[in-house]
């Protein structure tokens, strides 16, 4: 069987088996209600949506180490608590700019490259990097809410756990950074991931849904210093997983990981950069949900089977946009997870071969304000919601009751 007959395969068999678990059998429910997870995703609404991202971009870029990435620290954690979420927690740890991108030892794997597997460019490329001038931000009061440089010391991101029903041990990570640089409002990087993290964390929350298995949703802190928010959390949980505590409560402060799917850049699918590096300001009618794994990592099986997974729940919840599966996930928070646990990236486009060749001119610039996007660019993030909230109701076994 050659790859092509081998995804389709896949896909099928995935397929069927999510539809066989969508509803408890011999319940007596109206055909509305058939499929519990759909009414969940048809919670999910764009003004929210956009109104989250919105609420974001009030405090700047939210570059790590500076008092507006705390400020949004502490917003995003009382938005949570207006949700009706539960086991809400932070995690702590120290971060100067001379430290390290990625901590060495255990619990990750020796030779773990956060930045392998990028895959080939194609056609025109134009120049990417970080924007450092702060006369290039128009915006007088978006310069000075930028203005404080960051500094190192103490940081914190910000947690909160949907516990299981049968299974409290055993937990999906739901995961998109919260800080961004380069003089905008970091509203695609990431608050677009951000704001798609917390809209599932508000349905899934609702007291009348119930999961089999816990989700976990974390909004990663410095990931654009390399990951360390999220490294931070491994090397302090991993070694926690599964573990009873106190012994007998029934209750797990980490239970056991079955995946890791991250959120990272949701909005600008508008093709590549013509023959000038300029790109169009109009979405590519071939805008699609991009999901990645990464097929060097030690929990590659798993990982594409999972991406499957998820590309089978965007066949059957996502309103507008398809989805595609590629196998290059790289720099982003579910690297620190990708040798541990199967471990997945959505985004708006490839991340090596499309944006590292330069297909979104607001990665890390000015221009990455909340007033760049259309509705369309907000409508692909939300698709995206859409597919990660099918896939992680499905696996995870969400319910609703009366």
């Amino acid at each position: 069987m050659n790859r092509c007959a081998a995804a389709i395969s896949a896909v099928v068999i995935l397929t069927a088996s999510l539809r066989a678990t969508s509803a408890p059998a011999g319940t007596d429910i109206d055909s509305k209600q058939a499929d519990p997870v759909k009414v969940l995703v048809g919670r999910l609404d764009l003004q929210r949506y956009k109104a989250t991202i919105k609420g974001l971009t009030r405090f700047g870029d939210r570059r790590q180490g500076t008092d507006r990435n705390r400020g949004a620290v502490d917003w995003i954690e009382a938005q949570l608590k207006s949700y009706g979420c539960s086991n809400i927690a932070r995690l702590k740890y120290t971060y100067f700019p001379t430290d390290a991108a990625r901590p060495s030892g255990p619990p990750i794997a020796k030779g773990a490259n956060m930045a392998v597997g990028g895959g080939r460019y194609r056609g025109v490329t134009a120049h990417t990097g970080v924007n450092t001038d702060p006369t290039l931000q128009p915006d007088e009061t978006l310069r000075a809410l930028n203005s404080q440089p960051s500094a190192g010391g103490e940081r914190e991101e910000v947690y909160c756990t949907k516990v299981g029903t049968a299974h409290p041990d055993e937990m999906y990570i739901v995961g998109a950074h919260m800080d961004g640089h380069g003089w905008g409002e970091a509203a695609n990087d990431d608050g677009s991931g951000t704001a798609l993290v917390m809209e599932l964390a508000r349905v899934l929350s609702s007291p009348e849904v119930k999961t089999e298995r816990s989700i976990r949703f974390v909004l990663w802190n410095n990931e654009e210093t390399g990951l360390n928010g999220a490294y931070a959390y491994v090397a302090q949980r991993a070694s926690l997983q599964g573990k009873e505590e106190p012994a007998g409560s029934g209750r797990y402060p980490e239970p056991r990981w079955l995946g890791m799917i991250q959120h990272d850049m949701m909005l600008f699918d508008h093709g590549m950069p013509r023959a000038d590096g300029s790109v169009s300001k109009e979405q590519r009618p071939e805008a699609d949900v991009n999901i990645e794994f990464q097929s060097a990592a030690k929990a590659a099986d798993g990982a594409q089977k999972l991406a499957w997974a998820f590309y089978a729940a965007n066949e059957t919840y996502a309103t507008d946009y398809p989805a595609s599966v590629g196998p290059h996930m790289t720099n982003t928070d579910s690297t620190p997870f990708m040798d541990l646990v199967p471990a997945i990236s959505l985004r708006e486009s490839e991340r090596g071969r499309e944006i590292g060749a330069g297909w979104d001119p607001q990665w890390h610039q000015p221009t990455d304000v909340y007033a760049t996007y259309t509705d369309a660019d907000f409508r692909l993030g939300l698709n995206a919601a859409q597919t990660t909230l099918g896939a992680v109701g499905r696996l995870a076994g969400a319910t609703l009751t009366p």
